[in-house]
């Protein structure tokens, strides 16, 4: 039997990943009655934002992109008072390498100068500095880099868990499992069907990340997005009692990958030994996020593996916890992300490394289908178009 509401939301918000449920708790709590549609259980690790932790940074080489971290940091104080609990954790973030190699995570000098226009502080440092300071050793003489404080780890599952309960709290309904089959919108509303409800609502916000395609292809609207599986693993600590600020290494890519690697410090809310580390290899395709992954590559293990042997004699050698973790990216790189209005009753926020921008992007959704605008400076992820940026670095 087909169910309905004959009241109707003021706004129906698609998928309650992190974007979503920051969208309904946003709108929400300014009076909105809204309802959130998850096609599986609100804390799924099944789409792109699973795992325990991000990196949390300000430094881009696009001026935009910097200003916009900036303007996410009292957001994500605002989310930490009200759920009384620390998400991000400022245990600081050092990028080194090759100061002039491009790459998908940015670029060391352009990133440098973007600080530099918007006054974050940070240290520039030489690699035998780099060495001296934190617990690398071998790196090529060549290298240099910087550290940035105020950079460190998002605690994911705690984020997600303090959206879940603040957009409750506020007042949003949220049904899963319901997997939304259909969007129609028209001139006086949006409909939306589920395989045993319809409802209507003023506007929709869909925030499903690369489960978005179905929906987005009835609408007309192709978003070019590629579904990706990254490998991923741990390390223990041979030293309980030493530790890393999260990193990020630059160098030149070989033949057969793009020879980068990042990895983070002790997790401030776990009790082990361990800390994550990876390679940065973006090219394993799936063809949907609802088919099954490869697991874990092994070749990428023996990558990473291999360079922690070189850089880093504080973890031990041996990767520990192999998994792997799913990502929809934008195909062009210049892009980063895809949020903007699709239509006069429709925003639809998808795609790329945005845990970061969690708070931001849901106040920003609930503000274009809300009042048709918003605050941010969000020209380069508009759905159509060529992206743009303010500056380049």
């Amino acid at each position: 039997m087909t169910q309905s509401n004959p009241a109707g939301y003021d706004l129906i918000v698609i998928g309650a990943g992190p974007v979503g449920l920051a969208t309904a708790w946003h709108a929400a709590r300014r009076g909105h009655p809204v309802l959130v549609l998850e096609q599986f259980d609100p804390l799924t690790e099944r789409g792109s934002s699973g795992g325990a932790e991000r990196q949390w940074r300000l430094q881009y080489a696009q001026e935009d992109l910097t200003r916009l971290a900036v303007a996410a940091r009292p957001l994500w104080r605002e989310l930490e008072a009200a759920g009384e609990r620390r998400l991000i954790h400022e245990t600081g973030s050092l990028w080194f390498g090759d100061t002039q190699q491009a790459t998908n995570e940015g670029q060391i000098a352009g990133a440098a100068a973007v600080l530099d226009r918007v006054g974050v502080r940070y240290e520039w440092l030489t690699a035998k500095e780099i060495e001296h300071r934190f617990p690398f050793t071998g790196l090529p003489a060549a290298y240099e880099g910087f550290y940035q404080p105020d950079g460190g780890m998002i605690d994911v599952r705690a984020t997600r868990w303090v959206l879940f309960e603040q957009a409750q709290r506020a007042g949003a309904v949220i049904n899963a499992p319901s997997r939304v089959h259909e969007v129609l919108p028209d001139d006086a509303g949006v409909t939306v069907r589920t395989a045993d409800a319809s409802y209507r609502a003023e506007k929709v916000v869909i925030a499903a990340g690369g489960f978005a395609d179905p929906l987005l292809e009835r609408l007309g609207i192709t978003l070019d997005v590629e579904l990706l599986e990254m490998t991923t693993c741990s390390f223990r600590l041979r030293d309980p009692g030493a530790d890393l600020p999260t990193w990020f290494a630059f160098e030149r890519a070989t033949d057969e990958d793009t020879n980068l690697f990042y990895g983070f410090g002790r997790n401030p809310w776990s009790a082990e030994d361990l800390v994550r580390a990876g390679p940065d290899f973006e090219d394993r395709t799936l063809t949907s996020l609802h088919e099954p992954g490869h697991g874990p590559d092994q070749r990428h293990l023996r990558r990473i593996a291999g360079w922690v042997t070189e850089h880093l004699p504080l973890l031990e050698p041996t990767p520990v916890r192999p998994a792997t973790c799913r990502i929809a990216l934008p195909r062009d790189p210049a892009r980063q992300f895809y949020l903007g209005p699709a239509g006069d009753r429709i925003v639809v926020q998808s795609a790329g490394w945005g845990f970061k921008y969690v708070p931001l992007f849901g106040r920003a959704c609930a503000e274009l289908a809300l009042d048709s605008t918003t605050s941010f400076d969000l020209g380069r992820m508009a759905l159509t178009g060529t992206p743009t940026t303010k500056a380049e670095g």
